[in-house]
């Protein structure tokens, strides 16, 4: 699970159990989630092929553009993605533990975002199907990239790229920003910019010393330049003192 609101909900749901398969839906308190609520919704799936929304917070209706109240979970979901939804349900009921679903929504002109929606199974009295047997999820839906993609935009398509049955202490995961890019190439300060470069000067004089004959090569000529050493033109004449 890659969002923290995701590992919260399975944490609360696993609370709730105290040592059983699987909590009641009665026993979920709205105030112990209030900071998530309006990304939450109770899915029925004791039909796996056609689960039903049995409530969803505001934002969940907002994302899809309108009450979900009793319409089918699977409206907006790509045909092929159904069948492989339905066989998670059916296995998340089974084995009374959580699955997290990944995937790819869009937008009627194509705006796309990543979603990842956690479904926790809970039951709902019998049910039909003995007692304490789940029937029902308990789901939250948030959205884990740019979500600016949906404003006043609904999601009209929903494609699934990705599932896992949850573990209740997998670890959180942890978001790391990637390294900034390099900056843009500078021209390589000369010698003299740093503030610490030498600021070496050759004092010469004329009226005695010894003659010396300076022929220097290119190389050399831009290296005295660089360290700002005043001298004559080669071929040159000159008396150190």
């Amino acid at each position: 699970m890659k969002h923290r609101n995701s590992h919260l909900l399975v944490g609360y749901w696993s609370r709730l159990r105290r040592g059983r398969a699987v909590p009641d839906q009665t026993e979920i308190d709205p105030r112990a989630i209030k900071r998530m609520l309006s990304y939450v919704f109770i899915l029925d799936a004791a039909d796996t092929a056609r689960p039903v929304y049995r409530l969803a917070g505001t934002s969940v209706c907002e994302r899809y553009g309108s009450e979900l109240r009793g319409t089918n979970f699977f409206t907006h979901w790509e045909a092929q993605s159904r069948g492989a939804l339905s066989l998670l349900l059916k296995q998340a009921l089974d084995t009374r533990q959580p699955v997290c679903l990944s995937s790819v929504a869009a937008t009627a002109d194509c705006a796309m975002v990543e979603i990842e929606t956690v479904l926790a199974p809970i039951k709902f009295g019998d049910g039909g199907f003995g007692e304490g047997a789940p029937t029902r999820f308990i789901g939250l839906m948030q959205i884990t990239s740019d979500a600016s993609q949906l404003i006043g935009r609904p999601i009209a398509f929903e494609r699934l790229v990705g599932s896992k049955i949850v573990r209740e202490d997998e670890p959180l995961s942890t978001y790391d920003p990637p390294p900034p890019p390099p900056p843009p190439p500078s021209i390589r300060p000369t010698l003299r910019s740093h503030p610490k470069a030498p600021h070496l000067r050759l004092v010469v004089s004329r009226e005695k010393g010894v003659t010396l004959h300076a022929e220097m090569d290119e190389p050399m000529l831009r290296l005295i330049e660089a360290l700002d050493i005043m001298t004559a033109p080669p071929p040159a004449l000159i008396r150190v003192r």
